[in-house]
């Protein structure tokens, strides 16, 4: 298998997908499946009904298999809305493959799977057998328990974290207006994950992570690691105490200042 790109475009500080490449990638007999992931990481977007309709439609006209990576679905800042990509109609539901986990939201990851949920019959028939020949069909019941009581008693816990992460994003926001103008935020829709635009330092995507690393003593990732369109950003964990955030945009702005 070989994999085929269909990077999105950044345009006025937003990003979005790049329809007209993905249609010409899927109308080459070859292309079988679009991962698409919803919301998306590392940049933050969560894709509207009419982008997921857009591209599930391009898919279906070229028969490629949907898989949507849905993890961070639970993390979406108002006013957007997380759309289930087998939410927007019948025919893409049978057309695709979700996977979902608790893991992300209830930061459980330690202890339970994934889920793929799959409506197509004949589809959910060939990915069972697959898993069930290399056993990966497997969990305990620790997990399964960790499953259910994230989902049926976590949704207090959920609000308040989604309070917290926004506070996060707009303490971020108003550290680097005030401090740090050559830093600029691709203000995030969803996940705990921010994708910060480092290009007005003037390094070359190692040099960049080397500075990060070495002189701000700071662990992102690096992001080209998310493809060479990634060059000159990095990524950020902002699901932390707002006071390490603070020591580390304090950090930030030392190794660049001096």
């Amino acid at each position: 298998r070989r994999m085929v790109k269909n990077p999105l475009k950044f345009i006025d500080g937003k990003y979005r997908m790049d329809f007209e490449d993905l249609e010409a990638k899927a109308a080459n007999p070859k292309t079988k499946i679009m991962i698409i992931c919803n919301p998306h990481n590392p940049v933050g977007r969560v894709w509207t009904r009419e982008e997921l309709t857009r591209a599930g439609e391009i898919c279906r006209r070229h028969d490629v298999l949907v898989i949507s990576d849905e993890i961070h679905g639970d993390i979406v800042y108002r006013p957007h809305r997380y759309t289930p990509f087998a939410s927007v109609s019948d025919d893409l539901a049978q057309a695709s493959a979700t996977c979902l986990s608790p893991a992300k939201t209830f930061n459980i990851a330690g202890m339970v799977d994934a889920m793929a949920i799959i409506a197509n019959e004949e589809h959910r028939n060939r990915f069972h057998d697959f898993a069930h020949r290399y056993q990966i069909n497997k969990t305990n019941v620790f997990a399964s328990a960790a499953i259910e009581a994230a989902y049926s008693q976590g949704g207090q816990w959920l609000d308040e974290l989604l309070a917290y992460l926004q506070a996060n994003v707009d303490f971020l926001q108003s550290y680097l207006d005030e401090n740090l103008p050559q830093v600029k935020l691709v203000k995030p829709e969803g996940t705990y994950l921010v994708w910060l635009d480092f290009r007005a330092l003037g390094l070359d995507a190692k040099a960049l992570a080397k500075f990060l690393a070495q002189e701000a003593r700071l662990a992102l990732n690096a992001g080209y690691w998310f493809g060479r369109e990634g060059a000159g950003f990095a990524r950020m964990n902002i699901a932390a105490p707002r006071s390490m955030l603070e020591e580390a945009l304090a950090r930030l702005k030392r190794a660049i200042n001096e």
